[in-house]
């Protein structure tokens, strides 16, 4: 069937509101962008059109000269709330940070990060990073067990290029001073997860990410031309139109501290700001996973792919069957790594069955997307809330050795998983889709580059092989260097000052009771928007149900633009949470509405209504900014 995209996704910031049906709206920062044409980048040229959007927009072409500054500072330049790089970053996990410095030796780097620089979904990896390091592991192997994962809808030559380049990749990192876990023979420890047929995992304990992050934040600190902006919330990203091309020259940021806006001038940007976990209820990924990324992009005109596949882990630890509740609710599930089971953890259900062999030859070693889906269907068999996973029967010390931060986190709530088995459920984990790349992280937009869990590279196909994000991370922001050098060097347009778009205001004027109140009502939104996508849209979806979901999810978004501006909110306003809550609705419907284009079951989208693989329908979901809406 058809499925539809509104223009701009949300209508909380657009020219003209109006109280009665009929919206449609884009926040792109003061700026409204004219057509641009239909363009696939690298891998998409390939394939037809599954799903198109539509958005008109106007802009006035911008061809001032930066002459006034210098290619490359070592400080940055300042007028006001407005700031001038040669590269704006935006996002401080692995992908920001390991394009940061490669791209310091050319220019002045600022990273922009939401919270503080360590806080992304990087840190909270616990698994590893999958890479062939071992005699009898190959790039094939790599690449098979990534295309099988992936449902058959992996990019191939993207898949070669990951598979083939990280070594390398991990191999920089411990020339950095990421330290990695070693087995009695000197050589790194390899460990095995689901999906992978040979042990290829890199991993520090089950903290790797943590890790990861500590050794990227230590060299960025130390150089001189990158500048860290804590606390900076990325509003929109600053475009032009120039011809036929979109451009991006920066990005207004909401400091979270002062309530400030600073504008972000800069000959390049990289889109490098996670996932959007937190439009589900219950997720692994950290507060400040709310979509950001891909919203801001698509208001900028950039191609939106793939938003349907959306990952659960299958095995969250489900604090409700801990025997030392929790005092308070925690803001991101605490997840429990694939390498357990890698490491022959047994999943069980209540009665102590274990049911994984019933389903899959693969068992517990099955990829995630088929582990959650029969871990669902227990649950909702037998009516039960969480099932187990017990790894009790391996030596205590390997355990302990292997999970000590998983067994230090259960031993705080009653449980020994060295004796007990680990309650668990499945949680939103991670966004297979995103911001459309080619094979060196660039958009249909001049100047945006993406890398990381927001961008869509063809990797990942219709589900996420284990281990295969921060590999995919570390090799595309790698790639993204030198396009992005030469872009800097080319760059010959740019607003002529920072004032070509009008600037986002702050919504203090309004006082603090009303703001109060608005926050609340954006909080009780933001939960019932959560409750739709997990009860709508979850692991296992309908037609019927996701038809609700888009109604649902209209209804709500209207009703909560009304009651803000019926307190007074402008058009220009700006807040944290405001921010995020628009960003949430625009994830939440690309979800659904591609979700609605695939009459197939394939990888990490299921439905009762086609339950089937289809060869013909083994294409991405492509959504472009500006074409008829239909589904072929």
């Amino acid at each position: 069937m058809a499925a539809s995209v509104a223009a701009g996704t949300s209508s909380l910031c657009f020219a003209e509101y109006k109280k009665h049906g009929g919206r449609q709206a884009s926040w792109v920062t003061g700026v409204t962008l004219k057509r641009c044409a239909d363009r696939e980048l690298s891998w998409s040229f390939r394939v037809p059109k599954l799903m198109l959007t539509q958005n008109n927009f106007r802009c006035t072409a911008i061809r001032k000269s930066w002459s006034h500054l210098k290619a490359a500072t070592v400080s940055c330049l300042k007028d006001g709330s407005t700031k001038y790089y040669d590269f704006a970053v935006i996002g401080s996990g692995v992908a920001g940070l390991r394009y940061a410095l490669e791209v310091a030796r050319h220019g002045t780097v600022a990273v922009i990060t939401k919270a503080e620089s360590q806080e992304s979904n990087t840190n909270y990896a616990q698994g590893g990073i999958s890479a062939v390091l071992c005699p009898s592991d190959s790039v094939e192997s790599h690449m098979q067990d990534t295309i099988v994962a992936g449902a058959y809808l992996c990019d191939e030559e993207t898949v070669r290029v990951v598979c083939t380049e990280g070594p390398e990749r991990i191999k920089e990192l411990i020339a950095m001073g990421a330290s990695f876990d070693h087995g009695e023979d000197g050589n790194l420890h390899l460990a095995r997860e689901g999906g992978h047929s040979h042990h290829r995992i890199v991993h520090a304990a089950d903290m790797t990410g943590r890790e990861i992050e500590r050794a990227l934040l230590e060299a960025n600190v130390k150089d001189p031309n990158i500048f860290m902006y804590e606390h900076h919330f990325a509003i929109d990203l600053l475009t032009s139109q120039d011809g036929s091309d979109t451009v991006c020259h920066g990005v207004d940021a909401l400091n979270a501290e002062t309530q400030e806006v600073v504008r972000f001038l800069s000959k390049v940007t990289l889109l490098a700001s996670g996932g959007a976990g937190h439009i589900y209820p219950t997720t692994t990924n950290p507060p400040v996973a709310t979509g950001d990324g891909i919203a801001m992009a698509h208001r900028a005109q950039a191609v939106i792919s793939n938003m349907e596949f959306v990952q659960f882990h299958p095995t969250a630890l489900a604090d409700e069957g801990l025997s030392i509740k929790l005092t308070k609710a925690r803001e991101n599930a605490f997840l429990i790594t694939e390498a357990v089971r890698g490491d022959g953890g047994i999943l069980y259900n209540l009665g102590m069955e274990r049911f994984m062999p019933f389903y899959d030859a693969r068992a517990e070693l099955a990829p995630r997307d088929v582990v959650a889906r029969c871990i669902d269907d227990q649950l909702k068999k037998r009516s039960e809330r969480f099932v187990l996973l017990d790894i009790s029967h391996k030596p205590s010390e390997q355990v302990l050795s292997h999970f000590p931060n998983i067994a230090a986190e259960c031993l705080k709530h009653g449980l020994d998983i060295t004796k007990q088995p680990i309650p668990v459920v499945p949680a939103a984990h991670y966004m297979c889709g995103g911001v459309r790349a080619g094979l060196h992280g660039e958009t249909n937009v001049k100047g945006l580059y993406v890398a990381g869990e927001v961008a869509c590279t063809g990797l990942h196909g219709a589900n996420r092989l284990a281990s295969n994000s921060l590999l995919e991370a570390l090799v595309f922001a790698r790639r993204a260097v030198h396009p992005s050098i030469n872009h800097k060097a080319e760059s010959h347009s740019a607003p002529s000052g920072s004032d070509q778009w009008p600037r986002p205001t702050v919504a203090l004027p309004l006082g603090g009771d009303i703001l109060s109140k608005i926050i609340m009502k954006t909080r009780e939104v933001r939960k019932e928007l959560q409750a739709v996508m997990w009860n709508y849209v979850g692991i296992v979806r309908s037609t019927t149900r996701l038809q609700d979901a888009e109604g649902k999810i209209a209804e709500l978004e209207a009703e909560w633009e009304d009651y803000l501006f019926l307190h007074g909110w402008k058009p220009t306003m700006v807040g944290l949470e405001a921010c995020e809550m628009r960003n949430l609705f625009c994830c939440a419907k690309l979800v659904v509405s591609s979700a609605l284009s695939r009459t197939e079951s394939r990888g990490l989208h299921y439905t009762i209504d086609f339950p089937n693989l289809e060869e013909s329908k083994r294409l991405p979901t492509i959504i472009f900014p500006s074409s008829t809406v239909n589904n072929t």
